[in-house]
């Protein structure tokens, strides 16, 4: 698996170059507008790599979504780029995603072993956990080069309760009410990020 995503990193140029385009059954959406070629979208056996300059913003199947008691699992690999640490993760609860009244609970992490959780709704966002750290993050270093870090992260909801996971360590747990949880789930990306996804699946409880 370490040769397969060194061969990997090496091969991201090559394929931002080819312009194979973004999945046809994925969409984009942007925080702000900006020109598509600042988010690179491809996909790259196995699963998804994403290289973003300056737009941040998710990406989601329409098909894929969630109701009552699920679990959402992802793997991503946070390659080296240098500049400060930026967030990517996954969303649930989505709504309107295409419009102006778009909603979403967002997990993320990043290179420096931190995660958030937080709340869009329309053009506001508000902070449920603020940039926390924790042990169970697998970290990445802070300069160019080097091999990816590899991190497992889950949200788990039950009848009671949403519970965050990152590597099979529990980071955090909230009640359910008051929270929305059924609706489409994705993958949150800031920008200056090179990340590979290698999957993103639920699993209806």
């Amino acid at each position: 698996m370490r040769c397969a995503f060194a061969l990997l990193a090496t091969a991201v140029s090559a394929s931002a170059l080819s312009a194979q385009g973004r999945p046809a059954d994925f969409r984009v959406r942007f925080d702000r507008p900006m020109p598509d070629s600042l988010f690179q979208f491809e996909t790259m056996s196995p699963g998804w790599h994403i290289t973003t300059t300056r737009p941040a913003g998710i990406v989601w199947r329409p098909a894929q979504s969630a109701t009552g008691n699920w679990r959402l699992d992802a793997t991503i690999h946070l390659f080296p780029r240098a500049g400060h640490a930026e967030g990517v993760g996954v969303f649930f609860g989505g709504a309107d995603l295409d419009g102006p009244n778009q909603s979403y609970t967002y997990f993320l992490i990043r290179k420096d072993g931190q995660f958030l959780i937080k709340r869009r709704e329309g053009a506001a966002t508000r902070d449920i956990v603020p940039w926390t750290a924790h042990a169970a993050i697998v970290q990445q270093p802070r300069t160019e080069g080097g091999e990816s870090a590899r991190n497992d992260l889950a949200v788990e909801v039950t009848a009671t309760e949403v519970q965050f996971f990152v590597n099979g360590q529990r980071v955090h747990t909230m009640p359910r009410a008051g929270l929305t949880t059924d609706g489409l789930v994705g993958l949150r990306v800031n920008h200056n990020l090179n990340v590979h996804v290698g999957r993103l699946d639920v699993t209806q409880r």
